[in-house]
């Protein structure tokens, strides 16, 4: 028999993800993209930009406008995932999940930014996990 989970053992795994996602969503990346739209508002040169940052893939040094930009994609999704996880829906912990999965995976090409990445992401993807699967055992013996 499968045991039903009550909204009291899930609801503060799911909100400390979902705050964990507002911070990164918000402050990691949405920050970056405002900063685009300023720098393309003062006509900065990107050039400019590549020295105070530094990835250990060099392709993203070359067009850290075009990250910046991304960055607000990524922001975008994160805040609506931890908005759909505050609200208890399911497509809020899908695309937190998804979100998390991905910022593991791609952490790594964006060292040493990264490492902060992985360990917003890293959190909030264990915290969805418990309050999805909780206490429950990985096989249940039958006798």
């Amino acid at each position: 028999m499968r045991e039903r989970r009550t909204e009291s053992s899930t609801g503060p795994h799911l909100k400390w993800a979902a705050i964990l996602q507002l911070v990164q969503g918000v402050l990691m990346e949405g920050i970056p993209f405002l900063g685009l739209i300023v720098l393309l508002a003062v006509d900065a040169d990107a050039s400019v930009m590549e020295r105070g940052f530094s990835f250990i893939v060099p392709f993203f040094d070359e067009h850290l406008y075009l990250m910046m930009a991304m960055s607000g994609v990524f922001a975008a999704l994160r805040i609506v995932g931890a908005i759909g996880l505050l609200r208890n829906r399911m497509w809020g912990f899908a695309l937190t999940l998804l979100n998390c999965v991905i910022t593991l995976t791609l952490m790594m090409f964006m060292l040493p930014a990264g490492i902060a990445d992985g360990l917003l992401a890293g959190s909030a993807l264990v915290l969805l996990l418990m309050a999805r699967y909780g206490t429950s055992p990985i096989e249940t013996r039958s006798r």
